[in-house]
């Protein structure tokens, strides 16, 4: 993805659909405001959810988001991503609450198979331990239908059984947008605002809005090994192995999440317009090109999902 693009495309690309897509998404967070009595907004620090925050500023107001902000921690996400999330959440005044799947573990509610096993997919028990601790009734994601297979199933109110799991076969219709909210005790839905946007869509917006991330979104020098397709950050939770070759390469982060599972593409797009540019010549989905935990199965993601996962 490192080729020079020509910077003329960028001044004919229109962004007026913008305008749409942010009103559906703050017409869908009043909703949820309005409609639920516990609703949390998932936020990780990553872009699609600081577009979220971006929208709930504005369908609320600065300092005023009606519901609080909920991180389930891996232990192992990029330290980068993590002190942003802490000071956007400080700078808006907005209540975080952060549960590790470290304390999961430590319960034993969580066990993994081995020291070096990813913790990406155990998130959905500690998610659940959250939802039962504060009794959320609804929780907003950043999730899109681009994405993935599996998440282009999903309802953007997305109805979870008592026990937090997801059948796609008895979602609700969403007809001219109309919500059922109903739920039965127990039950809780996963709302997803921005289920109608695409990766380029993201990148135009934070561009318009000049929306601060963290700075692995952008090319950095880091090292690196090819395996499997992928570009795989060597860290102390992911070293090289026997006969990788370690290089270094500009390369910036498409989508964060567990250092495990989450590799960068090698890129030297240092602005958002520079991303947006990248992105119309990009021919691998976003997790197709960056995760290694979606690589299992084409079903992967959807089973995760059937348990409990975002």
């Amino acid at each position: 993805m490192n080729a020079r693009t020509d910077f003329s495309a960028l001044n004919q690309l229109s962004n007026r659909h913008l305008d749409a897509l942010e009103e559906e998404t703050i017409f869908i967070l009043r909703e949820v405001a309005a409609a639920f009595e516990r609703p949390t907004l998932l936020f990780s620090g990553g872009k699609d959810s600081l577009v979220m925050l971006r929208c709930a500023e504005k369908a609320f107001g600065a300092g005023r988001i009606p519901y609080p902000l909920l991180m389930i921690d891996t232990g192992h996400n990029f330290p980068e991503v993590t002190d942003f999330r802490d000071f956007r959440a400080q700078e808006l005044g907005a209540e975080l609450i952060v549960r590790s799947v470290e304390d999961s573990m430590a319960r034993g509610t969580v066990r993994l198979a081995h020291p070096g096993e990813s913790r990406n997919v155990h998130q959905s028990v500690t998610l659940l331990e959250a939802i039962e601790e504060f009794r959320f009734d609804a929780l907003i994601g950043g999730a899109r239908r681009d994405e993935e297979k599996a998440r282009a199933k999903e309802r953007i109110f997305s109805h979870r059984d008592s026990f937090g799991q997801w059948q796609p076969k008895d979602q609700r219709p969403e007809l001219w947008t109309l919500f059922n909210t109903r739920l039965q005790p127990g039950e809780h839905f996963r709302v997803f605002p921005i289920s109608n946007w695409t990766e380029l869509d993201v990148w135009q917006y934070i561009e318009r809005e000049q929306i601060a991330l963290p700075s692995l979104y952008y090319t950095h020098p880091r090292e690196v090994v090819e395996r499997k397709g992928l570009l795989v950050p060597v860290t102390p939770l992911t070293p090289a192995r026997e006969g990788e070759q370690v290089q270094t390469r500009g390369v910036r982060f498409r989508t964060v999440g567990d250092v495990t599972c989450t590799c960068p593409v090698e890129s030297l797009a240092a602005t958002a317009g520079d991303i947006v540019l990248e992105t119309l010549a990009a021919d691998v989905s976003e997790r197709g090109a960056t995760r290694m935990d979606d690589k299992t199965s084409d079903a992967s993601m959807e089973k995760r999902k059937k348990d409990g996962y975002f």
